[in-house]
């Protein structure tokens, strides 16, 4: 292993970031992927929570539908309504339902953060590069991509898992954003997810992990929705998310991608200290 140099630590900073598309650069509170995980197994009869639902958010999504035909209370209820246990056939059925169903709300649904794009402009002119990633298949993203770039916002780079196999947590479409991007070493990057899936894929990447809060999966609540809380209950709904996105691996938290510049400001501190993730 090549040693790192004085001259070369006391040099590194950030040079490009990772960051996750619905709950953390679009679709506040990743309400999308949500409805259409809900629609697709009601139409099998099975009926989800939205907490059933959302658990396994930021895996692809064939291994996303197979994590819920898997826990305990849907596997019984599939054998219930169906009269057997679960097939590799129904789950490639089921993918094939979600991806129709999914096309047309994540289009609909994925309006970009508020201060996305102010954001990006901010960490392009510091000489970042922008890499994203997500559990949507390319097919999909085609037809997010341009809304998403009417609206100010455009990655360096999209990484989907139609390019790379396994997804999260798995750490390749982090790896494959940095091959593109030509970003190392690990420590010049940051990862940027709303997703325990997502934190995790960070942290088997040996990159810094920003786990997004009031936006994200975890809370996982349109603005409207989000801004309507009494304030108890907000504090309640933030302080699970903080937990779980902790737990998982975030070196630092922030409410929406409003706020990464400055924990991106922090860890640029932590290198020049001579901390690495």
């Amino acid at each position: 292993m090549v040693k790192e140099t004085n001259r070369a630590r006391d040099l590194l900073q950030v040079r490009g970031v990772v960051l996750d598309w619905a709950g953390t650069t679009v679709d506040f509170g990743s309400r999308a992927p949500v409805a259409a995980v809900c629609e697709v197994f009601a139409a099998s009869g099975v009926k989800l929570t939205t907490d059933e639902a959302r658990g396994p958010m930021g895996r692809a999504k064939r291994d996303h539908l197979q994590a819920v035909l898997c826990l305990p209370r849907i596997a019984a209820r599939w054998r219930e309504v169906h009269g057997r246990e679960w097939k590799e056939a129904d789950l490639d059925e089921l993918y094939q339902k979600f991806l129709g169903i999914q096309s047309q709300c994540i289009t609909a649904g994925s309006s970009v953060i508020d201060g996305c794009p102010e954001v990006i402009a901010t960490l392009r002119a510091q000489g970042l590069k922008i890499g994203s990633s997500t559990g949507y298949t390319r097919e999909l993203m085609e037809g997010v991509m341009p809304r998403a770039a009417e609206e100010g916002y455009a990655p360096d780079t999209v990484v989907t898992c139609s390019d790379v196999s396994p997804g999260r947590p798995a750490p390749w479409l982090i790896y494959e954003n940095a091959k593109r991007l030509e970003l190392f070493p690990p420590a010049a990057i940051v990862k940027v997810d709303d997703t325990v899936a997502g934190i995790e894929a960070g942290q088997n990447a040996g990159v810094w992990c920003v786990g997004v809060v009031n936006s994200g999966n975890e809370v996982g609540l349109s603005l409207e929705e989000f801004n309507s809380l009494t304030p108890a209950d907000r504090a309640a709904r933030i302080a699970v998310a903080q937990q779980r996105l902790t737990a998982a691996g975030s070196h630092f938290l922030i409410d929406t991608i409003a706020d990464l510049p400055a924990a991106i400001g922090e860890i640029n501190a932590k290198l020049a200290a001579g901390e690495r993730p």
